[in-house]
């Protein structure tokens, strides 16, 4: 499985299609730095995911991906082109929400239903199983 935290405000604004070249102004600069040095390494900076594996379980995915915001998508596979950035890190150029197949959250207030339909919840869950 791979995952991607992001917080809930993003999802809205950029649902379906997640690309970091949509929001390239807002960076400070460490975030400045890295993208370049991925625009260097790869031709363009990729959405980055962890991957689950026997050493690199799903709940320590999902705890590390909910520092980068309060939302988690899974996915069982990706599109290609995929590269490894990192031991359990991968990126894709562009991200589909749709394709995903689980979504965690802590929002109690995030209108998942609205971008996904017929997917249910228990609110009273940290964090809550969509899928």
């Amino acid at each position: 499985m791979f995952y991607h935290g992001i917080k809930w405000e993003y999802v809205m604004r950029e649902f379906p299609l997640l690309s970091p070249r949509r929001r390239t102004g807002k960076r400070g600069k460490e975030q400045r730095m890295d993208r370049l040095h991925l625009l260097q390494q790869f031709g363009l900076e990729p959405v980055h995911l962890l991957e689950a594996d026997e050493s690199y379980p799903d709940e320590r995915c999902i705890r590390e991906c909910l520092a980068f915001g309060d939302t988690v998508f899974a996915f069982e596979r990706l599109g290609l082109p995929m590269w490894q950035l990192s031991r359990h890190e991968v990126g894709v150029e562009v991200l589909d929400l749709r394709t995903c197949s689980a979504i965690y959250t802590k929002r109690h207030d995030a209108k998942v239903e609205d971008l996904f339909p017929g997917v249910c919840g228990d609110s009273d869950l940290l964090p809550i199983n969509f899928l």
